[in-house]
């Protein structure tokens, strides 16, 4: 039988990293041709190896569970670096290194005059190494450095062009936010090493019976639950879901590339596999998936209503990300572990092709962002406008694509939940079905067709700060090169098939048999979704006559009559429900709210610590408070160092007269009270 070897590991996880270090620190010695070429060929070796990790678990039905470095041991918690490779382990891999190696391909065109080129190289595969040793880990210590690592280099790639504020602002944003998520994130590991004792993912399982019988201290809450969400709240973080999503449309700030890798397979998606991956603990506490469904089911509707009133056109594809994130978190919620990681997948596909078919069509428009400012391109950009629309289809979840399949099965799967708030959930999975195909195919027509309003742009300007360094060419869109348009290629390939392909095994199979634990008995979600699946043909076909594919349609339908049809439309619903717009338009005034409320507080509060704590306390008291004391007791005995022989003699006197005394009183005082007594 064939076996998973730790070097084969290592090659999968080690060789971004080498490339990075090489582009980045090779300077003129790499050259910018040097540094794309080490870079690519790092990802490409990782991919090659996470292929043959991915073909050695699914057919062979390998695994891998073991140390390969042991840091340190602090009492009995084992501080190591491990990996652990299942069917969760191994998709992940495999999605991670295909997306960056497109990304990486992409970016040779979409960079090739920037001044920060090697730079940029360096970073995105440094990234790639961050992802894949958080997927690969099989201990906490080694998911937290991953999941920091992923962290630091999203806030370089964000303000990648440090030179605008407006860059500078949005990375340390995004810093600051997941820095709130992270600390829910660490105190979960924290408890686990505590009352489990382990770092270990084998050994906290294995005692998640015991964890789930204790109730944490001075509550009636159970510890599991108070685990379980504290890891939760760092996936809010990392996954920006309500109300920690404020990060993720700010992100566009970074270079397209960027922008793709990070809402398709790395960053955003962690939280998601985080969950997944701990769903052993997760499946002991019903409270925690009640508020894991809640809080995907938020995110999954009202920040789809934020992408109708975008006309940037990565915001718009930047909010369809979170919409489906929040899908993803219901799917977990519902303790559909495995159809949430499905989605993952799917979504990588699409979603990366979505971006990177943003940032072709911002080439062929000399760095115009505003969908207003389109139209018409379908005939200028034939690959690009193709690929568009292959992505827009799996996006809103038609049938035979791949995100039709895993979409609808969250939407199954909430229907089959009984836990308290799956009403909710359902209305708002499902209503985000129509919403989604609206503003989906909003921008689709905007951009490919209708009228050419590049000519005369109605909306001139400095759109989303000029996101190319291209020169001005033609004012005719154009086709972007091959570089560009041969990973949207090779993209919507699988954004039409892997669904499809995958859906059987991932789902109803044994591909995730020892990666996700579900509690069949109480949470019968899987089980109802196994009893109606007839293959994916059948699947497909039956969706034609269901609610949600209708929703789809009309979501579509409206899109074309609004925006191709009546234009008109639009403006006079802006004009009748600005109330509405206006809230859309200050995104739920969650922005005004963290730096008007929230974020003079924090400062006030740290102020108050800085002076009462720090200074007050720690400086005041306890260490120049026992500074003094000791200096005044010193001064006190200085008294008595006159540095005279006759008062040392006097003091010498007096100490033994206290002694004689101390040691005679206990049998003299009895005779004087005899005495006394007697007189």
């Amino acid at each position: 039988m064939a076996t998973i070897t730790p070097n084969l590991l290592l090659t999968a996880a080690l060789s971004p990293l080498v490339g990075a270090v090489v582009a980045g620190l090779g300077g003129k010695l790499v050259g910018r041709r040097g540094a794309h070429r080490i870079t690519i060929l790092g990802v490409l070796v990782s991919f090659l190896a996470s292929a043959i990790v991915l073909k050695l678990v699914t057919v062979d039905g390998a695994r891998f569970n073991a140390t390969i470095y042991e840091w340190m041991v602090v009492g009995g918690l084992k501080m190591e670096i491990g990996f652990l490779v299942d069917g969760l382990t191994a998709m992940m891999m495999a999605v991670v290194s295909f997306v960056s190696l497109m990304v990486h391909i992409y970016t040779i065109g979409y960079m090739e005059d920037d001044d920060g080129y090697q730079r940029f190289f360096a970073y995105i595969s440094l990234f790639t190494f961050s992802m894949l040793m958080l997927v690969m880990s099989n201990n906490f210590l080694q998911l937290f450095f991953g999941w920091e690592a992923v962290g630091l280099v999203s806030y370089l790639l964000i303000g990648f062009w440090f030179k605008r504020p407006s860059a500078i602002f949005a990375n340390l944003k995004a810093f600051l936010v997941n820095r709130v998520g992270d600390f829910g994130f660490i105190l979960g590991i924290g408890l686990i090493a505590t009352y489990a004792g382990t770092l270990s993912y084998a050994e906290a399982f294995a005692r998640g019976g015991e964890l789930a019988k204790v109730a944490f201290p001075g509550t009636d809450w159970m510890l599991i639950t108070v685990i379980c969400i504290c890891l939760f709240i760092g996936a809010m973080g990392k996954s920006a879901q309500f109300p920690l999503h404020v990060w993720l449309p700010d992100s566009m700030e970074g270079p397209t590339p960027i922008s793709a890798l990070i809402h398709a397979a790395t960053m955003v998606t962690a939280g998601i596999f985080m969950v997944a991956r701990m769903s052993p603990l997760f499946e002991l506490s019903d409270t925690a998936l009640s508020v894991v469904m809640v809080i995907g089911a938020i995110t999954a509707l009202f920040m789809g209503f934020l992408g109708i009133i975008q006309n940037d056109i990565k915001r718009v594809v930047a909010y369809s990300t979170l919409s489906q994130l929040g899908y993803m978190t219901v799917a977990l919620g519902v303790s559909a572990y495995s159809v949430a990681v499905f989605h993952l997948m799917t979504h990588a596909f699409f979603k990366a092709l979505l971006f990177l078919a943003a940032g072709s069509v911002i080439i062929g428009m000399h760095h115009d962002q505003d969908i207003r400012n389109m139209g018409g391109l379908a005939k200028y950009m034939r690959i690009t406008w193709i690929t568009s629309l292959v992505g827009s289809l799996a996006l809103i979840g038609t049938p035979f694509f791949s995100g039709f399949y895993s979409k609808d099965s969250i939407i199954e799967a909430v229907h089959a939940s009984q836990l308290p708030g799956a009403g909710f959930a359902l209305f708002a999975v499902t209503a985000g079905v129509f919403v989604t195909a609206f503003y989906s195919f909003r921008m689709y027509f905007l951009v490919f067709h209708g009228p050419e309003r590049f000519h005369n742009k109605p909306f001139p300007g400095p759109h989303d700060h000029h996101d190319e360094h291209h020169g001005e060419g033609s004012h005719y869109p154009h086709e972007s090169p091959w570089v560009v348009t041969l990973p949207l290629v090779l993209l919507a390939i699988p954004s039409v098939v892997i669904g499809a392909m995958t859906i059987g095994p991932m789902l109803h199979g044994e591909f995730f048999k020892d990666s996700i634990v579900v509690d069949a008995a109480r949470h019968a979600a899987m089980k109802t979704l196994g009893e109606h699946f007839h293959g994916a043909v059948a699947m497909a076909l039956h969706a034609f006559g269901t609610l949600v594919f209708w929703l789809a349609a009309a979501g579509v339908a409206a899109a074309w009559w609004m925006y191709l049809k009546q234009p008109s439309i639009p403006a006079a619903i802006a004009g009748t429900f600005s109330p509405i717009v206006r809230i859309l338009e200050n995104k739920y005034y969650m922005d005004w709210i963290n730096e008007n409320l929230i974020a003079p507080a924090a400062r006030a509060l740290g102020r108050g610590l800085w002076k009462g704590g720090d200074q007050g306390l720690i400086d005041g008291v306890a260490i120049n408070g026992s500074a003094a004391a000791v200096g005044g007791f010193a001064r006190v005995v200085r008294l008595v160092q006159t540095g005279h022989l006759y008062w040392y003699a006097l003091v010498m006197l007096l100490g033994v007269f206290g002694l004689l005394t101390w040691r005679i009183w206990p049998s003299l005082g009895p005779a004087l009270q005899s005495l006394l007594a007697a007189r």
